[in-house]
């Protein structure tokens, strides 16, 4: 009987690791393209089995499918659970996984809208506005190259009865770090000829955008089928 404790190999238990070299943290600390595929895939297991962790039995399994992510999605839950530590759930979870990897795969990213000029902005409005049967305000929050990067509504109900807050759509815009604004309202009578109310409006945000320096690219009044431009009328 070799009585040598030292030369007993001791297998550290998760917890036991460094905390930088733990699936979680590490993620946390240096964020997931950091991991490999088996720390990503025994952050989703949880755990392993009485002689290994979940990252070791995670690479023993990718080993197995000689570290191709492509042929472990196309293992089956039964074959999955001949792994000692991975029952149904994890073996369910794992194969989830691997779909949505796949569907990532042959999705694409949404076109994000490009509002550089007025007719763009009706264009991406109008569908949203055109069945009003009242006033409502919006206002367009966009980087620096006019791709939008939201749209708030601000009021509903009308400019006259329903006040738009200045500082409101100074807020968002800053919290969005927007460079760009566009205000958008509609006018259900179909009157595209901008009022009182509309060109006071238009007036305090110019002046609250031109204090924080955030470009206000047009203020544009949409009825169904028109629309009416401050900046090409001229009046920004």
């Amino acid at each position: 009987m070799n009585d040598n404790i030292a030369d007993t190999p001791h297998k550290l238990s998760v917890k036991e690791w460094a905390k930088e070299d733990r699936p979680r943290e590490k993620m946390m600390q240096k964020g997931p393209e950091a991991l490999s595929n088996a720390e990503l895939l025994a952050i989703l297991i949880g755990s392993g089995n009485s002689k290994e962790t979940a990252v070791d039995l995670m690479k023993r399994l990718l080993h197995d499918n000689k570290d191709n992510l492509a042929m472990l999605g196309k293992m089956s839950v039964s074959e999955l659970m001949k792994y000692n530590g991975i029952g149904e759930a994890k073996a369910i979870t794992i194969i989830a996984a691997c779909e949505l990897g796949k569907r990532r795969q042959q999705s694409t990213m949404p076109e994000i809208p490009v509002l550089d000029k007025p007719e763009k902005i009706y264009q991406y409005m109008h569908p949203i506005m055109c069945d009003l049967n009242v006033e409502e305000a919006y206002i367009l929050l966009m980087k620096t190259n006019h791709q939008l990067i939201s749209c708030i509504k601000l009021s509903h109900g009308g400019l006259a009865e329903t006040a738009v807050d200045v500082r409101m759509i100074l807020k968002e815009a800053l919290l969005a770090e927007a460079t760009i604004i566009a205000l958008v309202h509609n006018h259900p009578s179909g009157n595209i000829t901008p009022s009182r109310n509309d060109n006071e409006l238009t007036k305090q945000v110019l002046q609250a955008c031109n204090t924080m320096r955030i470009y206000m690219a047009d203020h544009v009044i949409i009825t169904d089928g028109n629309y009416y431009s401050y900046r090409e009328q001229g009046k920004l």
